[in-house]
């Protein structure tokens, strides 16, 4: 007969009891494993579809044959073809033409039509591959774009390289003094259905012989490069048997290769050659922030262990006075633990399955470019490791109370229990937790120092290493004085009511349940604010670096000389098509100048606008106030530039004469130096502005002012050439932005799990306090009174958490930032208020609903029944 050990009976039996008092632990849980499992399954997914991005570009192949050196000629290619076995090879290389069709131009990469189908990913939708080299055919979008179809004749305009540079007719930057336009008629369309080469925007087709040409134009003295891959089609496609024959013998055939393996294989060894073989570094990132509320879920389960062990202690003392061992106390508290751990964990994989699962089914509607799996792909480490780890942090989480129960006396039976209190806490933890905060904090100053003053990889390990140890101090000491914090917090928020002082009271009689609680949260909002801090402030100093990089948002540039060579004036055209364009602030006129020195040393490249200009259009606005006449502005990198350090004045000379003029050095970093209209008149009189400057307004989007000026000035028929940096000052705030959302969100968990633990007190405090609830209702404490000491309870445990987490995260988001981007120069503390007020709110708010179940429960209980209750 099957016998079960009385401590599972025991353990059983308890948590049938206690079922309602674990159900918050086990939702912490719950979450926590959800987000693990679904990081994994991410990466996994994620993983795989890399892998096959560039395993689609080798279509049906059977074998790739690389040479990571990039040696392999055409010969290697021919060698190959001649293998007994092999159906057919292509070697695989690519190039760039410049496509022109009613005006319209795109930059279009190229390969060459393959020898057999099996060898491209690509398919034919219409018309014939292209077999001549004045034949091409088009990705059907770009056919689109050009408005052409099968038949039609559009140009390319190539430049053919040399060894000495010219100028082509259209001002392009040409070497070998020539500009080939050739006229390709379009045979075919094709398509990439599995986004082959959708990350490099697609790709047209040319025949081999037009493929190498172009090869051979780019590639100068020194020769055509050679190829890294020759993919393979076997006579017998997919056999294992013909594979491996056929390995050794396109080995031998091509000596110069670096080996011989399958397309997917191949895929795996160039992602990580890509990422140095780091490829789980998204699972890295990600899972360290799924550590995050791994560490969060386990103070919630291990506070709700502490307080369901301090209820059972009479429980727990009759079981020893009846013959339980420590032993068996002890065990089944942790199989407790274990049990709620797993059914936990097996919840949060199949709740992570789900979502991951959900986010499949809804990606197609995005445009993604990317062929993703339409079922999640099970693993066993992805389901067996969410599972280790939600019991792992359940049965450590569960240690500490599992030895108070043990320790737990017969004689407590017989005698009422006192009120939990700072037992335990004595001087060693305090000593341990005032130097690891003060420590911390020190070698994080340090790490800022160091990281200001150079040495930016040791002082940014520094700073992240103090600022984990102080965090460590401040969790660990938070049991003395957050309490008391929390107390006096209260008392503020209730005005000195009965309320306010009975929570506050609340707050100091159990001083570990209230710091765990708080701590929880205090550890999620910390990281939080932490990394809404670090992003606005890198962004300040990025921003600060690109104006002073980049001094004004847009600039349009006239690329027709004048009779002298000298860049024309900007077609008035175009000046009035600018003029028509919504988003732009100001747009003024700039002539460019390379000044002669008259001491014989390097030519200074000089941009001569007026002040007024300047200070309407600049990033930089204290640039113009130092330009005068008389003055030459010189930035930093030009001053590097052209040599002009130390220097008080500089004289330079022109057609209309010498002028000495006083320079006044700048911050910002362009490689250009200021004049006045007045001093260009002196010095080089009659010279055209060939260039136009112009400031995008920040209400709108950079890009797509950028693309109305591109599309305004095609309209006018001249060529002229258009520089945004804004975009990419704006590509690089989205960029902070994206990661920034995707941190904040994935923190986001540890906050709800935080705030489930607040819940979780308040419930467990109601229960523990059952007696003292109902005496105080018996002596003329309202129901109105009683929710009013709940809610102010969670009020403070939920504020103190957030307002101390928000402290602590703009210290540690401005100390990283300092320390990661000293190179720029002086990181502000910028203040993210809004992001701040967003997680004080909702912390407020959510204490306040976590107190509503618990107070419902409280006042339902009648005085009677709760005083009679064991």
């Amino acid at each position: 007969m099957l016998t079960v050990s009385p401590t599972v009976l025991l353990t059983v039996a308890q948590m049938r009891r206690g079922l309602g008092r674990l159900a918050a632990a086990g939702l912490a849980i719950v979450i926590s494993t959800a987000f693990v499992a679904a990081t994994l399954q991410a990466g996994t997914i994620i993983t795989r579809t890399t892998y096959d991005q560039v395993a689609a570009q080798y279509a049906g192949a059977d074998l790739v044959v690389f040479d990571r050196g990039g040696t392999m000629t055409p010969g290697d290619v021919d060698a190959v073809r001649d293998v007994a076995g092999v159906a057919a090879a292509d070697g695989f290389q690519g190039t760039y033409a410049q496509l022109d069709h009613g005006g319209r131009t795109v930059y279009q990469s190229l390969v060459a039509t393959p020898s057999d189908q099996r060898l491209t990913p690509l398919v034919l939708t219409v018309g014939a591959w292209p077999d001549e080299p004045d034949r091409i055919a088009l990705p059907v979008d770009v056919a689109e774009l050009l408005g052409v179809g099968v038949g039609d004749t559009i140009a390319s305009t190539r430049c053919l390289l040399g060894e000495h540079p010219a100028v082509g007719k259209h001002g392009s930057d040409c070497h070998g003094g020539q500009e080939a336009v050739t006229r390709l008629t379009v045979s075919g369309l094709v398509t990439d259905p599995v986004g082959a080469y959708a990350a490099g925007g697609g790709v047209a087709v040319v025949s081999p012989r037009a493929l190498r040409e172009r090869l051979a134009d780019g590639a100068g003295p020194a020769g055509a490069a050679g190829m890294r891959t020759i993919v393979v089609a076997l006579d017998r496609p997919g056999s294992a048997a013909a594979v491996a024959a056929a390995r050794d013998d396109l080995a031998a055939a091509v000596p110069a290769a670096t080996g011989v393996t399958t397309p997917v294989q191949y895929a795996e060894d160039v992602v990580s050659a890509i990422s140095d073989g780091q490829n789980i570094v998204y699972l890295v990132f990600v899972l360290a922030l799924a550590a995050v509320s791994l560490v969060v879920a386990g103070l919630v389960i291990a506070n709700t262990f502490q307080v369901l062990v301090a209820q059972r202690a009479r429980t727990l003392a009759l079981l020893r006075c009846v013959g339980a061992g420590t032993g068996q106390i002890y065990r089944s508290v942790l199989l407790e633990a274990a049990l709620l751990g797993v059914a936990a964990s097996a919840a949060g994989i199949v709740l992570g399955t789900l979502l991951v699962q959900g986010g499949l089914l809804v990606a197609p509607a995005f445009d993604l470019g990317v062929a993703l799996p339409r079922t999640v792909p099970l693993s066993a480490p992805v389901l067996v490791g969410p599972l280790g780890v939600g019991l792992l942090v359940s049965l450590t989480a569960a240690l500490a109370p599992a030895r108070a129960a043990a320790r737990v006396a017969p004689l407590a039976a017989l005698r009422p229990a006192d009120a939990p209190g700072t037992q335990g806490t004595g001087r060693g933890r305090g000593l341990f937790a005032t130097l690891a905060t003060v420590g911390g904090l020190a070698v994080l100053a340090a790490g800022v120092a160091l990281g200001t003053s150079g040495s930016i990889d040791v002082g940014l390990f520094a700073a992240v290493l103090g600022g984990s140890v102080s965090l460590v101090g401040v969790i660990v000491g938070s049991v003395f004085w957050l309490p008391r914090v929390a107390a006096a917090f209260g008392r503020l928020v209730g005005a000195g009511g009965p309320a306010a002082r009975l929570a506050s009271a609340n707050a100091l009689r159990n001083p570990r349940r209230t710091a765990a609680t708080s701590t929880a949260l205090l550890i999620g909002v910390t990281l939080v604010s932490m990394m809404t801090t670090g992003a606005a402030s890198a962004r300040a100093a990025l921003d600060d670096e690109l104006d002073a990089r980049f001094p004004v948002d847009l600039q349009v540039t006239s690329t027709m000389p004048d009779e002298s060579g000298a860049p024309a004036l900007v077609p008035a055209a175009v000046t009035d098509a600018l003029a028509d364009v919504d988003g732009l602030r100001a747009v003024v006129p700039v002539t460019n100048l390379s000044a002669e020195r008259a001491d014989g040393g390097r030519a200074v490249q000089v941009a001569v606008v007026d002040p007024a200009d300047l200070r309407a259009v600049a990033n930089t606005p204290a640039t113009a106030d130092l330009l005068r006449p008389g003055t030459l502005v010189v930035p930093e990198r030009a001053a590097k530039l052209y040599r002009l350090d130390g220097l008080d004045t500089v004289e330079l000379t022109g057609p209309g004469g010498d002028l000495t003029l006083r320079v006044v050095h700048s911050d910002t970093r362009s490689d250009r130096a200021y004049l006045t209209p007045q001093d260009l008149d002196a010095l080089a009189p009659g010279l055209a502005a060939g260039e136009l400057w112009a400031q995008v307004d920040d209400d709108h989007d950079a890009a797509d002012v950028v693309s109305a000026v591109q599309e305004a000035v095609s309209g006018t028929g001249e060529t002229v050439g258009i520089t945004g940096i804004v975009v990419e000052r704006s590509a690089y705030q989205q960029i902070i932005d994206v990661i920034l959302g995707i941190v904040v969100g994935l923190l986001a968990v540890a906050v709800l799990i935080a705030l489930i633990g607040v819940a979780n007190t308040l419930s467990l405090s109601v229960i523990d306090r059952t007696r003292e609830n109902a005496m105080l209702r018996a002596i003329g404490l309202s129901r109105g009174q009683l929710r009013a000491t709940l809610a102010v309870e969670g009020l403070v445990i939920a504020g103190v958490g957030a307002v101390l987490g928000v402290l602590l995260g703009l210290l540690y988001g401005w100390a990283g930032a300092t320390t990661a981007l000293s190179t720029l120069g002086e990181v502000p503390l910028v203040v993210p208020w809004s992001d701040v007020v967003a997680v004080l709110g909702v912390a407020l708010v959510a204490g306040l609903v976590a107190s509503v179940v618990p107070a419902r429960a409280a006042v339902r209980t009648r005085p009677v029944a709760a005083l009679a209750a064991d």
